[in-house]
């Protein structure tokens, strides 16, 4: 059997998630799909893709499972429950979380699924809503080589960046670092638009020539223009970048590091949740500026 030959179990169609799997269609993948609310999925039921009444009737219909889930107790409900995938998944069978959790977490899911041959990567992504759509994202591999070598012309359909970084955990050890960058940046981008409002400049125009330079960055050039036009849509909620850096600090301090440009970029994001933009895509973070500085 090939591999797109194979069915595809796709759990969690939020943002980034629909994408994915609609990406996975087109490539001619077969595919189940689950999620918590129905109409979430009706665009890749219209598509062609079956849906299942539970995660057990997904996992036991399918060869290959992918999960793009919330937080770390939404992984753990979907793998780990009475009913769950790693109760009924097949042997042989291969699970990949794409979710950003715990690192702590991965391992476990490797672990026991390993102890019932069953094969599992940890595969988090970046690049947002736009690097779901055009199937661009940067995905970081946790687990064995010779599962990632079999997965990774399904994981060439959803990304061009993908790299295996080690043993189980790593790929979610390399997310956190990954967004502990951003973290800093967005501070940072936010900064450069109101300094330029303040000098009088035109922001748009300055994009232009910053984001070519030293300064360039994904979100400079993504987010940037989105935060001059006031679109906060979500292309990646502030609530789920707040979950990230929550692991990513708790993380850092069992390794004992100090990082404080993560610090004070989650006590701003708490701020804006606090707001009422937990829903807002991390663009948002610009009123936060707004507010102190004009």
């Amino acid at each position: 059997m090939t591999l797109t030959e194979k069915k595809i179990g796709f759990i969690g169609t939020g943002v980034m998630g629909k994408s994915m799997a609609l990406n996975l269609q087109r490539a001619g993948y077969l595919i189940n799909i689950y999620t918590r609310t129905k109409e979430k999925a009706n665009d890749l039921i219209d598509h062609g893709a079956v849906w299942k009444e539970s995660i057990k009737d997904l996992t036991v219909a399918s060869d290959i499972i992918i999960t793009m889930v919330g937080y770390p107790s939404d992984v753990e409900e979907v793998y780990f429950g009475e009913n769950g995938i790693l109760e009924h998944a097949k042997a042989g069978s291969c699970l990949i979380d794409m979710t950003t959790s715990k690192p702590s977490l991965a391992i476990n899911i490797f672990q026991q699924a390993k102890a019932k041959s069953i094969h599992a990567l940890d595969a988090p992504v970046s690049g947002g809503d736009i690097g779901a759509q055009k199937g661009t994202l940067a995905i970081m591999v946790g687990g064995e080589e010779d599962a990632y070598e079999a997965l990774l012309p399904l994981f060439k359909t959803l990304g061009e960046n993908i790299i295996l970084q080690g043993p189980a955990g790593a790929g979610q050890h390399t997310k956190l670092a990954n967004q502990i960058t951003i973290a800093s940046n967005m501070i940072g981008v936010c900064e450069a638009i109101i300094f330029a409002k303040k000098a009088g400049l035109e922001p748009s125009r300055v994009l232009e020539s910053i984001t070519t330079g030293a300064a360039g960055s994904w979100s400079l050039s993504n987010l940037g223009p989105r935060m001059i036009r006031g679109d906060f849509d979500p292309g990646f909620y502030v609530k789920h970048f707040i979950k990230d850096m929550t692991i990513a600090l708790e993380s850092a301090k069992e390794m004992d590091l100090d990082t404080p440009g993560l610090s004070l970029s989650l006590q701003l994001y708490k701020e804006l949740a606090e707001n009422g933009d937990g829903d807002s895509g991390t663009q948002a973070l610009i009123k936060i500026f707004e507010k102190q500085n004009l």
